[in-house]
Formats: structure tokens, C-alpha cells, sequence
């Protein structure tokens, strides 16, 4: 297989800005020429062994930063939005998003912005009352999908709070750590017959907990609660830091950060990350040992990127009966549907047939890329009699050259193409011509239509 060559140039001017250095300064310290380091930053060239050599020497970073994660995740998207049909026959060609994205991702995110804001817009003058002119109609983003894409190009890794979260979690006994902080501000914590899972009363300095809910689960509310009350300083400036357009973006991130740090606490990075090595990434051990749910290991498992140490680039999402997407975070090249449900080709949508079970799948996307995938169902119980189950089911996976990693790939033979199912992002972006489960016809390619003959889909892909 040939090599890939690298192309950072965003990422290299980036730092180059941050360090407060010229061309002319920064090319003397990775040893090279000033118009070579120009036709870097402009991704004429690609980055050179020599450079990356005295980026890691010299300035002491993590190489794996220029690899094309975030270049990777705007393309994505802006092939999902050029799949609107406002765009019709005027869609660029993929060379030119990947330029864009490499080149100028600051236009490429105003982009996105701009198109969220037509979509966003166009909704609301489907609903009659909003055509009216409601008073409260704005075009802005909506605050949820705001939160999403400020984790999402994070790489759903918040590194001072997760830093902050494993200092809290020094203790051998978390739980009594997380009591003991709560009682130091005065804090009363209590389990009462209640609906939901927790209540601050501020007033009263009470937190109330659910005794429906699971230990872990009171756990989990506990360290959010200390988040909220006893790590308000470090939630705020990273809050000031992602400056979102609204109040209603910040408060939802703001309980986004309280929850990443519970999560970070109940299993901090360095030994979440060293006991996930040592039992293959087996997420009942790992649930059992740290004491938290299987979506919960899951989801923490996508979040190990911290530069100098990171574990295996992991892809997490979950999904309602319906299909469609409620969480969604990927390390790796495969990048999730931003409106609408995931392909039904993915064994994510089989778990809610067998639960109780992991579901292997290996698969791969219409770029070439193999993954190995791994679903369940995971169901949140009401916590009485008839009351309401919520069903969800999770998926967590990595680029197979990373499955002897996992547990999970034992018995699978990983070198037959034919064990590999074809599965896609989104039936607008997937260029599959034969694809059974096809919903719409894909974009950039033109269709045949025979009114004398009818195959699986009422139309040819040319």
C-alpha cells in the first residue's frame, strides 16, 4: 500500500500564529527553506519527515495533531450539506471540499454555519406560525446542535477538564470523594421517592437523589453535581472560551461539561486508559471494574485522545428506535450523518432485535476504509411499573488495523474481503450503485430511468 502523504498546512500556520513567529523564524527552527515552509502552510507540498522530526524535537508536539481528523470531519459535512437540492447541479466536486477543508477551514465551518441557518430557516417557515412572524423566531443555530458541533470538533476531549477530573478522582474511594466535596460547601445529600434522577434544592443546600435509579447512576449525578457547584471557575472560562451565541447554548453545554466531568471522574483518563489496554477494550469488564454502565465505557472510550497519550481512535454513537442519531462522536475517519438517522446497513439498528447482546460487524465505507463495529441495545428503565422505557442502542468501533486491540475481534477473520458488509453515512453522499436499502439517489451522479424495466430501486446510478 502506498504511503499517504501529509498534508497539514492549516494545522502548521496555526501553531506557527500561536507561537508568535514569522515564516522566516519558524522555517529556521524546523530547517527548512522559507518558501518551503510557504508552500506547506498553502498545502502545495506535504509535510516532511524532517518536519515532523523538529515539530515533535523542537517544540515538543504530539505529531499525530497534523493528522486530517478535523479536515476529515469538514468534508464530511459539507458533503452532507452540498446534498441539499438547493444546490442542485451546482455541488463542487470532492477534490474541491477537501481543499477547501485543508486549505481554509474557517471558511469551510462559516459555510456550514451559513447553511445550518438556511436549513434552520427553512423549517421555521414551513410552520405557519413562524411564517405569522412569532415574536420569539430568530435565525440563529439551534442551541442543541451548537453544543454538538463545539464537542464535536473538540474531538470530544476536553482537555483541562479531563485533566481536572482525574486530579479529583486521586481517591481509592470515589463515591466518598464525591460526599466529602459536596458536604464540604454544605451540601446535604439525600435518596428520596422522586421523579427524575436528581434535584438541587439551592435554597435548602439539599441534593436529592432517585432511589429508582442504580448506584452508578447516583454516582454519575453526584459527580456531576460537584462539577456544577465545586468546578463552576473551570466550566466558565471554558464556557467563555467556545462563545456561543446564546444563553440557551451555554447552559446546555454547561451541563455538557458537568457530565464530562462525572464521566472523566468515575474513570480517570491515565487508569481508564491503562485497565482498557490490559483486558482488549472489554466493555464489561471495564463497566465492572470503574462501576458505570455500558454506554457510559462506551462513551469514555471515544474521549481518550489526549495528546502524548492516546488510545485507540474510537467512533461512538447512539441511536433511538426510530433510527435516528442522539449521540454521535468519531476519533476515526468515519464520520456520522449531522441530520437524519445513520445507514441501515449497520448492525447498530439489529441490537434492538437481540437484547442483552453484542452485535461484531466488520464493515466498510465506499472510501475503502474496514471497521470493525460492535452495537448493543441499552435500555433506561422508568424505574416503576408502567412507567416508560426509553430504548436506545450504542455502537462503538475502530479502523480494523486496530483489531488486535480488541477483544471483540477474536474468532473474526479480518484479512477475507467477503466478511466486510458495505455500509455508508448518508444515501446522499454514498456513491454505492447496488445498494439495496437505498433511500435516495446519491448525489453527483447522474440517473436512468427505465419505464419498461423495474430492478431492487426504480432507477440505475450511472
Amino acid at each position: 500500500m502506498a504511503t499517504q502523504k501529509l498534508y497539514a498546512g492549516a494545522k502548521l500556520r496555526e501553531m506557527r500564529q500561536r507561537l508568535e513567529l514569522t515564516q522566516k523564524d519558524f522555517a529556521a527552527k524546523l530547517g527548512v527553506s522559507l518558501p518551503y515552509l510557504n508552500q506547506m502552510e498553502n498545502n502545495n507540498r506535504p509535510v516532511s519527515t524532517t518536519v515532523v522530526l523538529a515539530l515533535a524535537q523542537e517544540f515538543g508536539m504530539d505529531v499525530t495533531e497534523l493528522s486530517a481528523g478535523d479536515s476529515e470531519r469538514l468534508v464530511s459535512d459539507m458533503r452532507e450539506a452540498m446534498a441539499d437540492p438547493v444546490f442542485a447541479d451546482d455541488a463542487p466536486p470532492l477534490a474541491d471540499l477537501r481543499l477547501t477543508a485543508s486549505n481554509a477551514p474557517a471558511l469551510a465551518r462559516a459555510f456550514l454555519a451559513l447553511h445550518r441557518a438556511y436549513r434552520q430557516t427553512h423549517e421555521r417557515l414551513a410552520s405557519l406560525d413562524e411564517a405569522l412572524g412569532r415574536e420569539d423566531a430568530r435565525i440563529q443555530a439551534s442551541p442543541w446542535e451548537e453544543v454538538r458541533d463545539f464537542f464535536h470538533y473538540c474531538d470530544n476531549y476536553i482537555d483541562a477538564v479531563d485533566h481536572a477530573a482525574e486530579r479529583f478522582a486521586a481517591t481509592s474511594d470515589i463515591r466518598a470523594a464525591a460526599i466529602a466535596e459536596l458536604e464540604r460547601g454544605g451540601i446535604t445529600v439525600r435518596q428520596t421517592e422522586m421523579e427524575g434522577l436528581r434535584h438541587y434544592d439551592a435554597g435548602a443546600q439539599v441534593l436529592n437523589l432517585s432511589n429508582r435509579s442504580a448506584p452508578q447512576t447516583q454516582l454519575f449525578q453526584m459527580l456531576l453535581q460537584v462539577a456544577l457547584l465545586r468546578q463552576n471557575t473551570l466550566l466558565e472560562a471554558t464556557l467563555d472560551f467556545a462563545k456561543f451565541q446564546s444563553e440557551e447554548a451555554r447552559s446546555i453545554a454547561k451541563i455538557g461539561l458537568a457530565n464530562y466531568f462525572a464521566g472523566a471522574a468515575l474513570m480517570p483518563y491515565g487508569r481508564f486508559l491503562e485497565a482498557a489496554q490490559a483486558c482488549r477494550h472489554d466493555l464489561e469488564v471495564l463497566a465492572i471494574r470503574f462501576g458505570a454502565s455500558i454506554e457510559q465505557i462506551a462513551h469514555r472510550l471515544s474521549t481518550m485522545q489526549r495528546p502524548g497519550a492516546k488510545g485507540v481512535p474510537f467512533f461512538f454513537v447512539r441511536v433511538d428506535q426510530a433510527g435516528t442519531i442522539t449521540k454521535r462522536h468519531s476519533a476515526t475517519r468515519l464520520q456520522f450523518a449531522r441530520f437524519g438517522g445513520a445507514c441501515p446497513l449497520w448492525n447498530v439498528h439489529r441490537a434492538f432485535e437481540t437484547p442483552g447482546r453484542f452485535l461484531r460487524q466488520l464493515a466498510e465505507t465506499p472510501d475503502g476504509v474496514r471497521y470493525i463495529s460492535l452495537a448493543r441495545d441499552v435500555s433506561k428503565p422508568g424505574g416503576s411499573f408502567g412507567a416508560p422505557v426509553r430504548r436506545y442502542a450504542i455502537a462503538l468501533g475502530c479502523e480494523v488495523r486496530h483489531a488486535d486491540a480488541l477483544v471483540y475481534a477474536d474468532g473474526l477473520d479480518v484479512s477475507q474481503d467477503s466478511a466486510y458488509e458495505p455500509i455508508g453515512i448518508s444515501c446522499r453522499i454514498c456513491e454505492r450503485k447496488d445498494c439495496h436499502q437505498r433511500s435516495v439517489p446519491p448525489l453527483e451522479r447522474r440517473l436512468t430511468i427505465n419505464t419498461d424495466q423495474r430492478g431492487v430501486l426504480p432507477y440505475e446510478v450511472s
